[in-house]
């Protein structure tokens, strides 16, 4: 096989047949199991997005993509175990908005997202929702903006922890609403949202993923999602920049895979071909639904791009939020 034909294979562009191997000095790529770093816990949104195309991915290759979740800091922890990785290709990030936009703009992170990391393809974009515990007294969005509006400082919201993508959407909600509310950090989605479940906090502004279930059994109440168009994953829930003053409110976070820096540019291409292939399958994306998780697939050059617009957008939210992690 000549150089032309291997490259064509690597990026996915001879149909029908599956992709040859990637040769590098290392040899044939793959040629064993690969570790998919999770940096959240079990059933978060990350997670779930990451698992349902790595084991796609995995099915293709016929060599498994084992996913590890590494929880901490806010996602920090597992992200920096790929920074420091060898770019090999067997070390892959589930990537997401927290650790890898909002965390450096917010605290200092012992990683540099521009420099430690590949890009290799974007997976899509989790809506959130705004919840609130079953007995609170507002039935609508717009009730629960007059509710909280009325009573500065008396309710308390839930996020995945201080600078994570959860608590700068819900900040910015609460900004264009001119909402007062305390803040109750959690480490990770799951406890908080245990914690709107039983009564101890007020709401919550999270995933789409983490939260449907709890608001379709009826344990919470949803009350609008953050996309200002709505999301077809749950078209009964209100955009909440449907509200007089919260108009422009267009807020959600990514998901895809990244690879340390120094990964050869024919191993990125090949992950983000295989990516989007994974995607493509009916099974994928009922499951992506499932779970709600809206598809959104960008190459490795357009999600290159995305993730600069992406962090330009939260620093403006932080900016006008005035909000510090540490010094």
């Amino acid at each position: 096989m000549d150089r032309r034909s291997l490259l064509l294979g690597a990026t996915g562009l001879t149909a029908g047949l599956a992709a040859p191997a990637i040769v590098n000095a290392q040899g044939a790529y793959p040629s064993r199991p690969a570790r998919l770093i999770i940096p959240w816990p079990p059933g978060q949104a990350t997670d779930l997005m990451a698992r349902v195309n790595a084991s796609k991915i995995s099915d293709n290759w016929g060599h498994p993509i084992v996913p590890e979740n590494r929880a901490g800091a806010g996602g920090m922890i597992g992200t920096d175990l790929v920074a420091k990785a060898a770019p090999d290709g067997y070390t892959i990030l589930a990537a997401s908005t927290g650790p890898f936009t909002t965390a450096p703009l917010v605290q200092r992170t012992p990683y540099d997202v521009t420099k430690d990391f590949a890009p290799v393809a974007q997976i899509g974009i989790s809506p959130f929702a705004l919840i609130v515990r079953k007995d609170f007294p507002a039935q609508t969005a717009a009730e629960f903006v007059a509710k909280v509006r009325a009573e500065p400082g008396k309710y308390t919201y839930a996020t995945s922890g201080t600078g994570a993508a959860a608590h700068l959407i819900t900040l910015m909600f609460l900004s264009r609403a001119k909402l007062d509310a305390v803040h109750v950090p959690f480490q990770g989605s799951g406890p908080g949202l245990t914690a709107v479940t039983g009564g101890q906090v007020d709401f919550a502004i999270e995933t789409l993923v983490a939260t449907q279930a709890l608001f379709r059994q009826g344990a919470v109440r949803a009350l609008g999602v953050t996309l200002k168009d709505g999301t077809e994953l749950a078209p009964e829930l209100m955009p909440l920049a449907r509200l007089p003053g919260v108009e422009g409110y267009d807020a959600g976070a990514f998901g895809g895979f990244m690879l340390p820096a120094g990964t050869p540019r024919p191993i990125v291409e090949r992950l983000a071909a295989e990516t989007q292939k994974s995607m493509a399958t009916p099974e994928v994306k009922a499951r992506l639904a499932q779970i709600g998780f809206q598809p959104q697939y960008r190459n490795t050059a357009d999600f290159t791009a995305f993730l600069a617009r992406h962090r330009e957008e939260f620093r403006e939210i932080i900016q006008a939020n005035n909000l510090r992690v540490d010094g």
